[in-house]
C-alpha cells in the first residue's frame, strides 16, 4: 500500500498570517525525501489555502505523484488541464465546510461527471472519484468512465467503538473489493491516523491512502520527517 500526503494544513497555517511560511513546496520536499509515494493538494474555489502558484511550482518540483484534489466546476478544470497533475480527485466542495464531509453524489451527477472526466483524460490525466462506500457509487463511478475511486473513510475514522469501526472496516473492504472486480484502482482517505490506519493493511485491494492531518499533527511535536517515516513504516508494515 502507498502512501500520499496532504499538504493543504500546511498552507492553511501560512495563510493564518498572510505570510510566506510555512512554503507547501518544502513540506512536499521534506514528505518525498522522508518516502511518501506522492503529494496531494486541493485548490479549493475559494483559495483557502492552497493557490495557483502554490500548483503550479507542485507540479514543476514534485518527483512522485502529484494528486490535485478539485471540484469539477470550469475554472478549476481548465486550471487542472494547464497544470496536468499526475491525478486529479474530483470531490465535493462547499464554501462552509471546514474540510470536505462526505463524498460525490456519482449517481445523480452522472452527465457532469463523464463530460468532466473525458476532458481531463483526453489531456492523460488520470482521474478518481471520493465516494462514500456504497455499491450504487462505485457502479455510477465505473458507467461515468473513472480509473479510480478513493474510498471516503470519514465515517470509520470516527467510529465511537472498536464493534463499530470494526463493521465499518468491512464495509470499505466489501467496497474495495467491489471496485476492484469492475476494473477500477482504488484509494482511500479522510481522518485516518496512526491508530486506525493498521487494519487497512489487511485491505489488499486498497493501493494507496491519502492522510494530512494526522501527519502534520505529529509533526508539530516530533518534526515532519520523522512524523512521515512513522506513518510510511505503519503503511508499508
Amino acid at each position: 500500500m502507498r502512501l500520499c500526503i496532504n499538504i493543504d494544513h500546511v498552507a492553511t497555517l501560512r495563510e493564518a498570517r498572510g505570510g510566506v511560511e510555512p512554503d507547501p513546496l518544502t513540506a512536499a520536499h521534506v514528505c518525498e525525501l522522508a518516502g511518501a509515494d506522492g503529494i496531494v493538494c486541493h485548490l479549493r474555489e475559494d483559495r483557502r489555502h492552497i493557490n495557483d502558484r502554490d500548483l503550479r511550482l507542485l507540479r514543476e518540483t514534485v518527483k512522485t505523484k502529484l494528486d490535485l484534489e478539485m471540484a469539477a466546476t470550469d475554472e478549476i478544470i481548465k486550471i487542472a488541464i494547464e497544470t496536468l497533475p499526475d491525478l486529479v480527485t474530483l470531490v465535493p466542495e462547499r464554501r462552509q465546510e471546514l474540510t470536505t464531509e462526505g463524498g460525490l453524489d456519482v449517481r445523480g451527477h452522472k452527465h457532469q461527471l463523464a463530460n468532466v472526466i473525458k476532458d481531463l483524460q483526453r489531456h492523460e490525466i488520470q482521474v478518481s472519484l471520493f465516494i462514500d462506500p456504497i455499491p450504487e457509487q462505485v457502479e455510477a463511478a465505473k458507467e461515468v468512465g473513472a480509473d479510480k475511486i478513493e474510498i471516503h473513510t470519514g465515517e470509520y475514522a470516527n467510529a465511537l467503538s472498536e464493534q463499530q469501526q470494526y463493521g465499518l472496516l468491512d464495509v470499505v473492504r466489501r467496497t474495495a473489493k467491489h471496485a476492484r472486480e469492475l476494473g477500477m484502482g482504488v484509494n482511500a482517505g479522510h481522518g485516518l491516523n496512526y491508530v486506525n490506519i493498521l487494519p487497512f493493511r489487511t485491505i489488499a485491494e486498497i493501493e494507496e491512502v491519502s492522510i494530512g492531518h494526522a501527519i502534520l499533527s505529529r509533526a508539530l511535536f516530533v518534526g515532519l520527517e520523522r512524523a512521515v517515516k512513522e506513518m510510511v513504516h505503519l503503511v508499508r508494515g
